[in-house]
């Protein structure tokens, strides 16, 4: 049994935070073995291992963002052409999802599924207990206590600011747009008062994101760029037979 009390799948959220808690002791041992005891570098290490242990969930995620972002420009179109006959607008929508081989909930699958790990990993680091003798990390003195310095509640907003404009499709107006700023802002603003070693966590985890959705972006980009290419070539191919065929008759 976990001493952890959390409301909400309290057992298996309780279970996993332990199990964070000694993976964050473990990969403390591991740097002690290499001779540098570091409960911040244990920190990082932990979260790239949470990181790549998810990433088939997150790259799934992160693909059906970034296809809603493309064809968001068609869904504005549909809602006011469609904005007083919500019956043929669901329709419509619902065609546009089809031709398009996207699912509006394909994203929020893997989010749920990370979540226990984002709650368990908070429970775990916000009471975790570090030996005395190695509980500093760079400049902070304590990763049990909040960052005096206020660099990584910056971090922290700016890392959740960079990985959301990246999703955000273009054009994107009223409250979408206002959420863009007001998470990273609200992220930095409760991350004044949670220990280091959690916001650490969070911005590792986001820096970590950004790279895979950067990848995973320029990736797409390349894919659609030869695509084209191939079908501007077969295009002309067909241009260039079909004047010959003219000739000859």
């Amino acid at each position: 049994m976990s001493d952890f009390q959390i409301p909400v799948l309290s057992t298996f959220v309780g279970w996993l935070a332990g199990l964070m808690a000694s993976a964050v002791q473990f990969f403390y041992n591991m740097t002690e073995s290499f001779g540098y005891p570091s409960y911040g570098i244990a920190i990082i290490m932990l979260t790239l291992a949470i990181k790549f242990m998810l990433l088939p969930l997150a790259l799934k995620q992160i693909k059906s963002m970034k296809g809603m972002q493309e064809i968001q420009p068609k869904i504005q179109a549909l809602q006011r052409k469609y904005k007083n006959d919500r019956t043929k607008l669901s329709m419509e929508m619902q065609k546009l999802y089809r031709e398009h081989n996207i699912s509006p909930l394909a994203g929020c699958l893997p989010l749920l599924i990370q979540m226990p790990f984002l709650i368990s990993i908070f429970y775990a680091l916000q009471s975790f207990h570090y030996e005395e003798a190695h509980q500093s990390f760079l400049w902070l003195s304590s990763l049990a206590d909040k960052d005096p310095t206020y660099i990584l509640p910056v971090l922290s907003a700016l890392t959740t600011w960079a990985i959301s404009s990246q999703t955000q499709p273009k054009n994107v107006e009223g409250s979408q747009k206002v959420m863009t700023y007001f998470m990273p802002l609200f992220i930095g603003y409760i991350s004044i008062n949670f220990p280091s070693g959690l916001v650490i966590y969070w911005v590792v985890s986001n820096l970590f994101q950004f790279v895979q959705q950067t990848i995973v972006f320029h990736q797409d980009k390349g894919l659609r760029s030869v695509i084209n290419n191939e079908s501007r070539n077969k295009k002309g191919v067909v241009t260039v037979r079909s004047e010959e065929a003219d000739k000859k008759k």
